[in-house]
């Protein structure tokens, strides 16, 4: 066995107090995300509002801290006045962003419903392609003002007196992309961005506001659109969007398991734009980063996949996720605790059967393997983000060079003591012995060890193997003095809790 890696870890050095807004997640009106996902009346799992209880139960689990809706390339076309009042009294449309059939029967106070169930914060969105921006500043309206005026009284109308209280408002989605419904050039989506903030801020000087960023930093736009739409916007928004999906279509895993060297360029050009524009301004006013879309997907992408017949409800996009793509997924998550200081929103796109951690039948579900790294990281990261130092022996790998073997990140909970270490080995075949080096204190105790590992990349759980990739505790390390010591397998995510 080779020498130890070692990771420096020292509770002064601190990143950035780690965004809670970072555990968060995307459910669209598209496939089964919605109808057969967390809304199946037929189902003999539904609760008195349809709502699947077995889905509301994993994505508690799961503690996400916000939940976007309603889209995604659906939210284009989308009239937010089909989808409340009287369930009879709703329009069936045809959806022309998936080429489906929308009911119409889960809206806007529906998914208030469905956040308070599963204790999430809502995070909506505003129509920048079909809609005006006199739509945008009526939902916001609806959704946030006391009784009294048209909107308002409409929602006491449909059994809601008081407001729901929407604090995060994402202006359009991916409004860089053709394919979108009403795409805009920059200039134009950034002059009409602006002009509805404006207007949803005067109903509610409280919400927060998202800028829609590019959709990929493979867009010929990219950077360009980001820039024009910040320089446009910035003093009336907090947050810029920015979605990523990663793949592996080549086959090639040493470089797909380096995938954290892609996410992090991609923030910090993103970063680099940010201070651009602050200084262009003049501005005081600060912009974050919203990685509002964001997983794997790549074997479920050809066009069949994302066209719905004209149906209700179609199989979409509905990934099977194996154990390559579970440690993507931890990266990913290293990464956001690394660069918290720029990033405070990220929503896992989607939460159920449409590229999600969960699946469901009508009688059953499947945690697919990226559920267990979510459920670790939002479960354990609190408190600040640890600026880690890492020694570990490199790789090779085609698309990004030398690699360290080693992907980690830590949290530190001040106010609990609570700290966490999250480890990928990114090597396919060896073991790696780990210390964990404690420079400003020796840890209390290693309170838990949580481990995700395996021998083949492309393992994945199904219906009839449910626990074929899935995270177990494992015996805690031994701590000598203020070292920690650990052998981490290959191919493998290990979340340590540690009490200091």
């Amino acid at each position: 066995m080779s020498a130890p890696a070692r990771i420096y870890l020292d509770t002064n050095r601190v990143i950035s107090p780690i965004s809670p807004l970072l555990f968060s997640g995307f459910a669209e009106h598209m496939g089964r995300a919605i109808y057969e996902g967390i809304y199946e009346p037929a189902s003999p799992h539904a609760d008195e509002s349809g709502l699947r209880k077995d889905v509301l139960a994993a994505l508690r689990e799961l503690n996400f801290r916000a939940m976007r809706y309603p889209g995604g390339n659906f939210l284009s076309g989308y009239r937010w006045l089909d989808g409340v009042g009287p369930r009879d009294q709703r329009p069936r449309r045809r959806d022309l962003a998936w080429q489906s059939i929308e009911t119409n029967q889960f809206g806007t106070n529906e998914f208030i419903e469905f956040c308070k169930k599963v204790n999430t914060e809502p995070m909506l969105a505003v129509n920048m392609g079909t809609g005006t921006i006199q739509d945008a500043a009526n939902l916001v309206e609806y959704c946030n003002a006391p009784v009294g005026t048209q909107y308002a009284d409409l929602r006491a109308a449909h059994g809601y007196q008081a407001p729901h209280g929407v604090k995060y408002w994402c202006i359009g989605n991916e409004m860089d992309g053709p394919w979108q419904i009403g795409h805009l050039e920059a200039d134009a989506y950034g002059a009409k961005a602006r002009e509805a903030a404006k207007m949803m801020r005067w109903h509610d000087q409280s919400i927060k506001l998202v800028l829609c960023g590019s959709s990929s930093i493979n867009m010929p736009t990219f950077p360009k659109w980001d820039r024009v739409a910040l320089e446009r916007c910035w003093d009336v928004v907090d947050y810029h969007s920015l979605h990523y999906y990663a793949e592996n279509v080549e086959d090639d895993t040493p470089s797909y398991l380096a995938s954290s060297a892609a996410f992090e360029s991609y923030l910090d050009t993103l970063t680099g734009v940010l201070r651009y524009v602050k200084a262009r301004q003049r501005s005081n006013h600060d912009v974050y980063l919203s990685w509002d879309e964001w997983n794997v997907w790549y074997k479920a992408r050809a066009h069949s996949d994302m066209q719905g017949g004209w149906t209700e409800a179609p199989h979409l996009i509905e990934e099977v996720y194996n154990l390559e793509d579970a440690l993507v997924v931890a990266q990913w998550m290293n990464v956001f605790l690394r660069k918290s200081d720029v990033l405070k929103i990220a929503c896992l796109a989607q939460v159920v059967n449409v590229i999600a951690p969960i699946l469901t039948t009508r009688d059953a579900l499947l945690k697919q393997s990226i559920y267990y790294p979510f459920m670790l990281f939002s479960r354990l990261a609190s408190g600040a983000a640890l600026d880690v130092a890492v020694k570990a022996p490199l790789y090779q790998t085609t698309k990004y060079g030398e690699m360290p073997l080693l992907d980690v990140s830590a949290s530190y909970d001040e106010a609990t003591g609570a700290s966490a270490v999250f480890i990928v080995n990114r090597s396919q075949t060896e073991s790696l012995p780990v210390e964990l080096v404690w420079q400003d204190r020796a840890p209390k105790s290693i309170r838990a060890a949580h481990q995700l590992s395996g021998t083949d990349p492309k393992a994945a759980n199904s219906f009839a193997n449910p626990n074929q990739v899935v995270a177990v505790k494992i015996a805690e390390p031994a701590t000598s003095g203020n070292t920690t010591s650990l052998v981490v397998p290959p191919l493998s995510f290990t979340a340590l809790e540690v009490a200091l």
